[in-house]
């Protein structure tokens, strides 16, 4: 393929920086937009000397930016958001206009792009949580959304990040936009922070510190863990993918583990000593905060789209997870 401009936003976050790094190795130029709210330069400090590697401090919220970066663009990849629970808990009038607002700049503005006949392939990075509460076993892509009362801000999140969804498949509809809906499931591995929730993170660093672990509520919560690596390669696979346009897909790992269990493999890994702690998540957060008990995707859709078959299984993700956090302590 021949070199593009590729434009990350949250390109110095978690997923945007080894997204960042993946484009960069296969010859591209790349342009990273991000505000380091939640993510940090020094996830780039690696390739930030690269001849290719453009980085731009800015919001997105910014019309006028939005418009100079878009229109320089070949390729599309929008993964700047609000990130994580404890953030969404705390700050929920940012989460709803930090997922919406940008995001309808952008495709706004390669709308026009494709009204001239420029048709830019374009990521949007979606979540499972616009699942809510859905209560099947493993979720498919046509699935419900079910969210719960207005009044737990912890829903807002995942309906600002629907509204995305339907923003995406409306330009890809009225304006012919190849745009790509990726719903991520837990993506984990080097360069996560657990500042905002993040749980795999936030064991491992408890564990390097001697303990104890912090497991919420009674650690039944149903979760499956996918390295950020195979999610890349996800990600970049279905943008060169004609047919995948128009289309949402779950992202992840599809083997699920419970969160004490989590706990207890991170402690055998890291720590054997360490020991674990349950708290409610009425002292972590506060009394409006509701989780989801099971969250599993069908992979069904990806694997036949591009063969998506994850390489790294969770004791493989730990320890790499171990090994990163270990060089900052």
């Amino acid at each position: 393929m021949p070199s593009e401009t590729c434009l990350i936003t949250g390109g110095a976050g978690f997923i945007g920086s080894h997204l960042t790094e993946r484009l960069l190795q296969q010859g591209h130029h790349v342009l990273v937009v991000d505000d380091l709210s939640t993510g940090r330069k020094n996830n780039l400090e690696h390739v930030m000397e690269h001849e290719n590697l453009e980085y731009v401090q800015g919001t997105v919220e910014d019309e006028d930016l939005v418009a100079e970066v878009v229109d320089r663009a070949d390729r599309v990849y929008h993964l700047a958001a609000a990130v994580g629970v404890a953030l969404i808990a705390k700050q929920p009038i940012q989460t709803i206009e930090r997922n919406i607002y940008p995001t309808q700049l952008i495709l706004n503005r390669l709308g026009e792009r494709a009204e001239k006949g420029k048709l830019v392939p374009t990521f949007i990075a979606s979540t499972s949580e616009v699942y809510g509460k859905n209560p099947k076993e493993t979720w498919t892509e046509e699935d419900d959304l079910v969210f719960g009362a207005t009044t737990k801000p912890r829903w807002s999140y995942g309906v600002s990040k629907a509204v995305d969804e339907f923003l995406a498949l409306a330009f890809y509809k009225e304006k012919k936009l190849p745009a790509v809906v990726g719903r991520f499931f837990n993506v984990v591995g080097p360069r996560q922070t657990g500042a905002y929730g993040m749980v795999l993170p936030r064991f491992v660093d408890a564990a390097l510190r001697g303990g104890p672990i912090t497991v919420h509520d009674d650690g039944q919560q149903v979760r499956c863990f996918a390295h950020v690596d195979d999610v890349i390669n996800a990600v970049t696979t279905l943008v060169d993918t004609p047919d995948a346009a128009g289309r949402v897909y779950n992202i992840g790992s599809d083997v699920p583990v419970s969160i004490l269990e989590l706990a207890q493999r991170v402690a055998a890994r890291v720590n054997p000593d360490t020991k674990i702690e349950f708290q409610s998540y009425a002292d972590a957060y506060d009394d409006s905060f509701e989780d989801i008990r099971r969250r599993v995707p069908d992979l069904t859709r990806i694997r036949e789209a591009i063969g998506y078959a994850p390489t790294k299984d969770l004791d493989a993700i730990i320890d790499a997870v171990a090994e990163y956090q270990k060089a900052l302590v």
